[in-house]
C-alpha cells in the first residue's frame, strides 16, 4: 500500500473531474465517493470527496471552499509518454476544453497542469554533449505540444 495520495481540491465538480481524468487514463477507476454532509462547503446533495486511481497511483478529488488559491503550474501532474501517439492522445484528451501551454505544459479545463513528456526528452536533454542538449533545449522551447520527430532532428544536428 501508498502511503501518500495526492489530493486535488476544487471549487465544485470533483466528482465529474476525477470521471473524466479516469476516462482517460487506461487501467484506471474510482474507488470511491464520499457524500458532502449537511455543513460541508456546498451543502447536502454535493460530494464531498472522491477517491480515484490513475494508473494505479491514488488521488483524492476534493470539492472544497471556493475561495481557495486554485490550481497553479507550479505543481502539475506528468504523463509519461512511450511515443508520439501517446503524446498525442493525452494531449488531445486533457487538453480539450483546457488551455495548451509551452514546452508540454497544458491547463485542462478543470484548471489543473500537466506535462506531458516523451519518454524520449529527458535521454535527449541528458545527452552527455552538451551542445546536444542545449540543441534539444532551444528546440523543447519553441513547441507547446511536444514532437519527438523535432527534437530528435535536433539532437542529430551537426554544429557549423
Amino acid at each position: 500500500m501508498t502511503r501518500t495520495t495526492t489530493c486535488l481540491w476544487f471549487d465544485r465538480g470533483a466528482e465529474e473531474a476525477a470521471r473524466f481524468y479516469v476516462s482517460v487514463f487506461p487501467g484506471s477507476r474510482i474507488t470511491g465517493v464520499t457524500p458532502a454532509p449537511e455543513n460541508a462547503p456546498g451543502g447536502t446533495g454535493e460530494v464531498l470527496a472522491v477517491t480515484f486511481e490513475l494508473d494505479g497511483a491514488p488521488f483524492v478529488a476534493l470539492n472544497g471552499r471556493p475561495d481557495h488559491a486554485g490550481f497553479t503550474e507550479a505543481i502539475s501532474i506528468q504523463v509519461d509518454c512511450a511515443d508520439q501517439a501517446e503524446v498525442d492522445h493525452y494531449w488531445s484528451r486533457l487538453g480539450g476544453g483546457g488551455e495548451e501551454s509551452r514546452c508540454g505544459w497544458l491547463r485542462d479545463r478543470y484548471g489543473l497542469s500537466w506535462q506531458v513528456v516523451p519518454r524520449r526528452l529527458p535521454e535527449l536533454l541528458g545527452d552527455p554533449d552538451p551542445e546536444v542538449a542545449g540543441r534539444v533545449m532551444a528546440t523543447m522551447l519553441t513547441m507547446g505540444k511536444l514532437e519527438i520527430e523535432p527534437l530528435e532532428a535536433a539532437a542529430r544536428e551537426a554544429t557549423v
